[in-house]
């Protein structure tokens, strides 16, 4: 039986993210800024709505009786099932080729490139513009989404003698700040 999103299983979850409910709702906060991102930066279509999903599902679970111990963590794994599910269904919608001009699919693909290059142009500048601590904590934090990421971040704070928590918080709070220089970036190359 699928339990549905209620103000019990939603206060659920904040209970899991914290006892004190002020700081549970902005570790909620903090915790959905973060799916969102999660989402945009992978090209999902609708990231708020991924994001919501993810808590929708996660707080069920909650509610079903599964035993969490790191609800932030289960969260991302959450948002990665959620992520493969879109991509793949996407994929099955596609557009046959044949109805599309081939103009229109060159032209499409030459903007799609140059935005990307535009983009990882003002990524490397933003960064450059990093102290050099900054920039090298968050490019550690984010070099792969392989298996072995999660023990190098365990290990970077621990370097840095931080808790798993407030490295977490200080790549998000770096993140959020190369994202807005970022878009800084390209809104006055596309002035230009």
């Amino acid at each position: 039986m699928k339990i549905g999103l209620t103000d019990k299983t939603f206060a659920g979850l904040l209970d899991r993210l914290d006892p004190d409910r002020a700081r549970a709702g902005e570790k909620y906060e903090d915790l959905r800024r973060t799916l969102v991102h999660f989402f945009e930066w992978r090209g999902a279509p609708f990231p708020e709505d991924h994001a919501d999903e993810t808590f929708d599902r996660v707080a069920r679970r909650l509610a079903e009786g599964v035993d969490v111990k790191n609800p932030g963590g289960y969260c991302y794994t959450v948002a990665r099932l959620i992520l493969l599910e879109t991509l793949k269904g996407r994929d099955s919608r596609r557009v046959r080729i044949e109805h599309v001009e081939p103009h229109s699919v060159a032209a499409n693909a030459t903007g799609e490139a140059a935005e990307k290059e535009a983009r990882l142009a003002c990524l490397d500048d933003c960064l450059r513009g990093l102290p050099a601590q900054s920039r090298e904590l968050i490019i550690e934090y984010y070099r792969d989404d392989t298996r072995g990421r999660i023990d190098r971040r365990r290990a970077l704070a621990e370097r840095l003698r931080l808790r798993g928590e407030a490295l977490a918080n200080r790549a998000q709070r770096l993140r959020d700040k190369l994202e807005q220089c970022v878009n800084a970036c390209l809104s006055k190359k596309r002035a230009t």
